[in-house]
């Protein structure tokens, strides 16, 4: 099959450090690749892959100190992609609605991939006026904001069933992952380890819209003997931070879409004590891979009761529902059938 995969511009795929998007096309894009399909990946030009690159900027924007204007590269590569689009048999978008136009006036099969909130007031005259195009969420609970959207298909996340090695053992530390923000609520990592009396690593990038958040609320918590700051971490150390840890703290206050460090733990082996929210129930399977919690007095229970779970059915769980191979598998099912779907349609138009 020749599929094109459409990534953001704003990191490379796969990233340097924090960016979730970017990882998962990545990881499809590699596996869609090993499974013999003909893959060319539009993304920016420090990408590394063994589709065909299309670099639509010379950089990863994040990293381009001079990039100013990141929606013209954008606009650009999507032209890039229209001008080939006669070379796929589907062209899968993952950089959100800004295609759309293009995609309803062009004779081309095309999915994208939602991979970010849809409880936003401002997209649903968006998604109301372009309920057309076919679009895929990353969990049930992501389409409850846009139910009579043209969902195709949920298609969990998954990573290489090799990337992370399996830690028999428990380490010592909670670890807390991500990005630092109001809604990823770090500060509830922080009281929680304060209360447990079980030392805390923070591994987490700072987003410029989040700087003053950080100085305000968070900086001032960074005191606390039990916590320490690592920073942005490497894919590389990834692996460890998350495989020593003695469990993942995902203590979220918003309508998660998916939440990729949650199988990211379990592919080490580690639990994870989540707050119930989003997809979260989706994704943890309670008293097994983890404790969904409600409150602070349920995650500090929960993490007492960690010795209670398997690190070996913590990475089972990962095998048998968060590889890429079983994501890869999934979104070639829903290529298939939109690519009969529009031959069905040309066949109908001719007759």
């Amino acid at each position: 099959m020749r599929i094109a995969q459409v990534a953001p511009l704003y990191e490379s795929v796969p990233p340097r450090y924090y960016g979730g998007t970017e990882r998962v096309v990545s990881y499809l894009t590699e596996e869609l690749v090993r499974q013999g399909h003909e893959v060319t990946l539009f993304a920016s030009g420090d990408s590394v892959t063994r589709a065909r690159l299309v670099a639509a900027c010379r950089r990863s924007l994040r990293f381009d100190k001079h990039c100013i204007d990141e929606l013209a590269h954008q606009i650009l590569m999507l032209e890039n992609v229209f001008q080939r689009a006669a070379q796929f048999e589907i062209v899968h978008f993952h950089a959100d609605y800004l295609h759309f136009p293009l995609s309803r006036r062009q004779p081309i099969t095309h999915l994208t991939t939602l991979h970010g909130r849809l409880d936003i007031p401002d997209l649903v005259p968006l998604y109301q006026e372009f309920r057309d195009m076919p679009v895929v969420s990353i969990s049930n609970a992501q389409r409850e904001p846009l139910p009579w959207a043209n969902w195709q298909a949920t298609v969990y996340h998954g990573i290489p069933a090799d990337l992370y090695r399996f830690r028999a053992e428990p380490g010592t530390y909670l670890a807390f992952m991500g990005r630092i923000s109001p809604e990823k609520r770090v500060d509830r990592a922080i009281e929680i380890a304060k209360q447990v009396q079980i030392p805390l690593k923070i591994a987490a990038k700072v987003d410029r819209v989040d700087k003053d958040y950080f100085k305000l609320v968070v900086e001032p918590l960074l005191g606390e003997p039990l916590v320490e700051f690592v920073g942005e971490i490497s894919e590389g150390e990834k692996v460890d931070f998350l495989g020593n840890a003695y469990a993942l703290l995902f203590p979220i206050d918003w309508p998660e879409p998916f939440g990729l460090v949650m199988i990211e733990a379990m592919a080490c082996g580690t639990p994870v004590i989540a707050y119930r929210s989003g997809a979260v129930p989706e994704v943890m399977e309670e008293g097994y891979t983890g404790f969904i919690v409600e409150e602070l007095k349920d995650a500090v229970e929960a993490v007492r009761r960690v010795p209670e779970l398997s690190r070996k059915r913590c990475r089972e769980v990962f095998e048998q529902r968060f590889t890429a191979t079983r994501m890869a598998h999934d979104y070639v099912r829903v290529y298939e059938r939109l690519i009969r779907d529009t031959e069905d349609e040309a066949l109908e138009a001719r007759a």
